[in-house]
């Protein structure tokens, strides 16, 4: 069985428990897929970009949010009548 591999980089479960960090240096900031049997097990992510996913996926959620609500009717508040 064949499978997508969404990352430029790929080592083996093996490489990456002889030296973790040297995997993930070797791919300059971007996921690493972690193969097992020539198939993707994980995806290695660094905490840059994990938190930069995490920040478009959040994006993602509110402008769906915003889109449910934009045909609501709009109410007129008067800051003198708070």
């Amino acid at each position: 069985m064949t499978a997508r591999i969404l990352a430029d980089v790929a080592a083996s479960i093996t490489e990456l428990k002889a030296n973790p960090m040297k995997v993930v240096s070797s791919a300059y900031g971007e996921p690493v897929a972690v193969l097992n049997r020539n198939e993707p097990a994980f995806y290695c992510v660094p905490a840059e970009a994990y938190e930069l996913l995490m920040d478009r996926l959040e994006d993602l959620e509110l402008l769906a949010i915003a889109k449910e609500r934009q045909d609501e009717p709009s109410i007129t508040v008067d800051i003198n009548e708070l």
